[in-house]
């Protein structure tokens, strides 16, 4: 059986073997596309579309 020795003790290598262990994989996903979009804040593009489709209805 193995001692235990606390991480903060272990050496820097260890630890990073240790945190690299513990995190999970996101299957190929980009995380920083998964993002949602404010919805109060002012969008350009959103008042455009808005806009013209008020004109197409007149």
């Amino acid at each position: 059986m193995e001692k235990f020795i606390p991480l903060a003790k272990q050496s820097k290598k260890a630890q990073r073997e240790h945190n690299a262990a513990q995190r999970g994989s996101w299957y190929g996903l980009n995380p920083v596309t998964r993002t949602v979009p404010d919805r109060k804040k002012y969008s350009r593009s959103t008042a455009k579309r808005d806009a013209r489709e008020r004109i197409a209805e007149a």
